[in-house]
């Protein structure tokens, strides 16, 4: 994937049109998501300033009109919020398994969609990267991408929902719904988050992540474990290319506690000073 991507696709360069390139990399629970109706369409998007071209194809992946996310998440109702990153808020929807087609709320299959927030710091390259690599990427522990929606100003993404949430939410009781999990079930996440990595470093593969921390690692009913959020995910190297940046990567304010208590060599500490004294970001070596 690594050969495949990189000659079509750089996540931090100005982007080319692509035609023609197939998903190859399947999983053996991965479901063909082809067939059309209501206002969805196979890859093609509206003309837009920021077209279409830059999409590459996938036959698996669907674009849907703004109307009928709309529809699907009741107008975007505060109550449907699933929760808020920095690319925006994720609402719950609803729509028919066979034509995509909003319905009714309990009727159809649950999804998951990620409204781009006009005043986010993450904008049109970070949703272009996980379009792209999520319409190629399939596997057992990673997020299916069910579609977009690219019309006008507005960017979504429409994922699987994830009935669980975050382990970031389990491990910090975000609210009375979540309970602390067994050791027994925080072994299986542990096992299915590294699965995923193991599957994007493969030889085939050969992609890097650079998001990965505990909000971004999502659980399915049965506490299946799925990677998401690929805005900052790259190609791996290429022939005697190194893949170390020095670009400053990751959600602004986070740091993983266990890096800041090793303190690697890879990366360092550096103070906000528009922050309160005491708070720390990390700049990180991705």
């Amino acid at each position: 994937m690594g050969n495949c991507l990189s000659a079509k696709f750089k996540a931090e360069s100005s982007y080319n049109t692509v035609a023609g390139l197939n998903s190859k990399y399947v999983s053996t629970d991965g479901n063909d998501l082809s067939s059309t109706g209501c206002k969805v369409s196979s890859v093609s998007v509206p003309s837009t300033p920021r077209g279409e071209g830059e999409i590459l194809q996938s036959t698996n992946l669907k674009s849907f009109s703004f109307s009928d996310l709309k529809m699907a998440t009741r107008n975007f109702r505060p109550d449907s919020v699933l929760g808020e990153g920095g690319f925006g808020s994720v609402f719950k929807g609803w729509i028919d398994e066979q034509s995509f087609c909003a319905t009714k709320p309990g009727t159809g299959i649950v999804i998951a969609v990620k409204r781009l927030n006009q005043d986010s710091f993450q904008g049109h390259k970070e949703w272009l990267a996980e379009v792209n690599y999520l319409g190629q990427l399939y596997h057992p522990h990673l997020v299916k991408l069910i579609g977009y929606c690219l019309e006008d100003e507005h960017r979504l993404l429409v994922y699987e929902f994830m009935a669980q949430g975050s382990l970031e939410n389990h491990l910090f009781r975000r609210g009375s719904y979540f309970q602390p999990l067994s050791w027994n079930l925080r072994m299986k996440v542990a096992l299915g988050a590294a699965k995923g990595l193991a599957f994007l470093h493969s030889a085939e593969t050969q992609v890097i992540y650079r998001d990965f921390k505990t909000s971004n690692i999502l659980l399915d009913s049965k506490y299946n474990t799925k990677l998401s959020d690929f805005g900052l995910a790259k190609d791996g190297p290429t022939g005697d290319k190194s893949h170390v940046s020095t670009r400053v990567m990751g959600t602004y304010g986070y740091a993983a506690p266990e890096y800041i208590a090793t303190e690697m060599l890879s990366g360092r500490r550096a103070i906000d000073k528009n922050r309160p004294s005491g708070e720390h970001n990390l700049v990180e070596w991705a």
